[in-house]
């Protein structure tokens, strides 16, 4: 076999993140051909078939799934190199941040303008998912750094540049029923309906195991993984909703939301920004984690 070319390959991970060909090639401004021509070149390459085409509708095949953290990683191999032998000090480039949603809405937006206006040149990528996911990437190079809202990770081949208590917050409208009790204790969250994110986030997960420690039943569980429409739920008073403090400020500010009083066990976590510690820190990973510290994130 000979060796995989990146052109090809960007070409794969544009098609596998747009789900078209056509998009594919609008985004690298090719024909669509050569995006065609592309992708049958590296299949007759690996022997094997990449996407499923049915219709307009493109899905990876399970060949092109494999492929997929190998491209990546490739690819960022390559323009960590070019980077580094070229490096000016000046930040340019990607930079790959893994980062929780609720944390891009509450944390994220202030450092990612500043460094925007500081560092121009350097495309911000982020990409979403679970804490297990971001280890996953550190640990195969797909992304330079990560955030996390999670109980304190502590891994030997991860670094920690930031760390920040959560504190996490029971929530409803100033009109729900319950907002009028003084205190809260588990067993008035009896049959009430809660607004949370989606299974797999922390929070919820801590929440869920309290609930089943006391042997409460909800009514009933809206779920989302959008944190501004688990807000605007909650503010119309669907139900009572659990998110971090930082993300309610504006909310509990402006008394659309009323923090409970609660009286059960506390909902804790860490913010922890991590990368990996045989990570190569490039001119931009550097100036992002300096931003980091200086704006005390």
């Amino acid at each position: 076999m000979r060796k995989l070319d990146n052109k090809q390959l960007k070409t794969f991970l544009t098609i596998a993140k747009l789900q078209s060909f056509t998009l594919a090639a609008q985004s690298l401004n090719y024909a669509q051909s050569t995006v065609t021509t592309q992708i049958k070149l590296l299949e007759r390459e690996l022997g094997v078939r990449l996407f499923e085409r049915l219709g307009h509708h493109i899905t990876l095949t399970p060949d092109g799934k494999k492929l997929l953290p190998f491209a990546q990683q490739i690819l960022k191999l390559s323009n960590d190199a070019k980077s580094s032998i070229n490096n000016s000090g000046v930040p340019k480039g990607t930079l790959s941040i893994g980062v929780v949603e609720s944390l891009c809405i509450m944390r994220l937006p202030k450092i990612l303008k500043e460094y925007h206006l500081r560092y121009p040149d350097v495309e911000i990528a982020l990409r979403f998912g679970s804490s297990s996911d971001f280890i996953r990437f550190l640990k195969e190079n797909t992304i330079d750094i990560a955030f996390f809202l999670e109980k304190k990770i502590s891994e030997d081949d991860l670094i920690t540049e930031v760390e920040i208590a959560e504190e996490i917050v029971l929530l409803s409208s100033p009109e729900h029923p319950i907002a009028q009790k003084e205190r809260i204790l588990p067993e008035d969250l009896t049959c009430e309906s809660f607004i949370l994110t989606e299974t797999g986030c922390s929070y919820r997960a801590l929440f869920e195991n309290m609930l089943n420690k006391y042997q409460i039943k909800p009514r009933s569980i809206i779920e989302s993984g959008n944190v501004q429409l688990i807000k605007q739920l909650a503010v119309s008073g669907l139900g009572i909703t659990l998110l971090p403090k930082i993300a309610v400020e504006e909310e509990c500010f402006n008394k659309r939301l009323i923090r409970l009083n609660w009286e059960g066990p506390n909902f804790e976590l860490v913010t922890q920004v991590l990368y990996h510690k045989n990570k190569w820190i490039s001119a931009s990973l550097k100036t992002f984690i300096e931003l980091l510290h200086e704006m005390k994130l």
